[in-house]
């Protein structure tokens, strides 16, 4: 069990109607899970005049009503909640496997990735998928989930320039981030692979495949199995 970040929570206004809690400097599971709690908490028990919530890293933007709330309102009442945030049950996380086909036209920055890092292909695409990832948090896009962490190895930085589009289902990684593009949309991560599954699904109840706290397998498949599945419309 890990030591909680929650009693050490930093409070920081971001605007007028937004407020900022930090649940410590780093990215940890710890303080993933801690912001997990809190959001689920404030879903359960709504405090009236906060509009929005938005969960990153190790933090959590709350928005909220400027002629309902103050930022004192809203941080002594969040401060009640930190205070029961620990006994908030944590699900199992569901473990989703993403079918990745790896180089060539779908991966174009594999080999550059590859000689930045003084990796065989084989190498890189064992360990892109060696690792289960956290779902951190989702932005950027609908359906785009921030997944971490990379193996060391593996980290490598944005792109210098961004495309001007990246195909759906492109499979990135930038710093110690890795995530798939649900639409074709400019993006800087560098592509290793794409898959043919829909990670924005707007006819569906859940419009995310993926959504906070869950856990994601990358596995590697053939061409000939990505034009299989794209047929399915999976």
């Amino acid at each position: 069990m890990f030591p909680s970040v929650a009693a050490g929570a930093r409070f920081q206004p971001a605007s007028d109607q937004s407020l900022i809690v930090y649940f410590g400097e780093r990215i940890t599971l710890q303080a993933h899970q801690e912001v997990v709690q809190l959001v689920r908490l404030l879903q359960s028990e709504p405090v009236s005049g906060i509009r929005n919530l938005h969960p990153a890293y190790c933090s959590l933007l709350v928005k909220f009503d400027p002629l309902q709330l103050r930022h004192g309102d809203v941080e002594a009442t969040l401060r009640t909640y930190l205070d029961r945030v620990e006994r908030i049950p944590i699900s199992e996380p569901h473990l989703i496997e993403i079918p990745v086909c790896y180089g060539g036209e779908y991966g174009p920055d594999l080999a550059e990735v590859c000689a930045l890092q003084g990796l065989t292909q084989t190498q890189t695409i064992d360990l892109h998928t060696s690792v289960d990832y956290v779902v951190y948090f989702l932005g950027f896009v609908p359906g785009f989930a921030y997944l971490g962490q990379l193996p060391d190895a593996l980290v490598t930085p944005r792109l210098p320039v961004p495309r001007r589009t990246v195909p759906p289902g492109s499979v990135g990684i930038a710093g110690s981030q890795t995530g798939v593009y649900p639409f074709a949309t400019p993006g800087g991560w560098r592509l290793l692979g794409r898959t043919p599954m829909k990670m924005f699904r707007p006819d569906e109840t859940a419009l995310s495949r993926l959504t906070i706290g869950d856990r994601v397998r990358f596995v590697p498949i053939s061409p000939e199995q990505f034009l299989a599945l794209e047929q399915t419309q999976w």
